[in-house]
């Protein structure tokens, strides 16, 4: 591994210790740049609890790495204390079914 995947894969494994509740998305939760992502923020809103974002358009080493840290190739991911929760289907799903809202809510305090 080179140095530079090396800080890469440092950098992600900090962004997920250090919030609790983080979505690696493509855009940003004003501008979702794929349907996918779009949807998991609609979930992520409605549930109305403070959370973080990278966007991996605009890191593509993030973008490149972090499904080989993961064991999951697509986009969006969500992880809350420091797993990963999966992608938009699932994050819908555990939404509708009532798993995620608890989840997200011990996680990120409200503001």
């Amino acid at each position: 591994m080179t140095e530079q995947a090396q800080d890469i894969e440092t950098l992600i494994r900090n962004q997920i210790k250090e919030n609790p509740v983080l979505l690696y998305m493509k855009g940003t939760p004003q501008f979702p740049q794929c349907g996918f992502s779009a949807k998991a923020i609609e979930v992520l809103t409605q549930i109305g609890r403070p959370f973080a974002f990278v966007n991996i358009l605009e890191n593509p080493e993030i973008r490149a790495t972090l499904p080989k840290i993961a064991n999951w190739p697509t986009f969006p991911q969500l992880w809350i204390n420091g797993e990963l929760m999966g992608g938009s289907d699932i994050i819908l799903e555990m939404y509708q079914s009532g798993e995620l809202k608890p989840l997200v809510e011990e996680h990120s305090p409200a503001n």
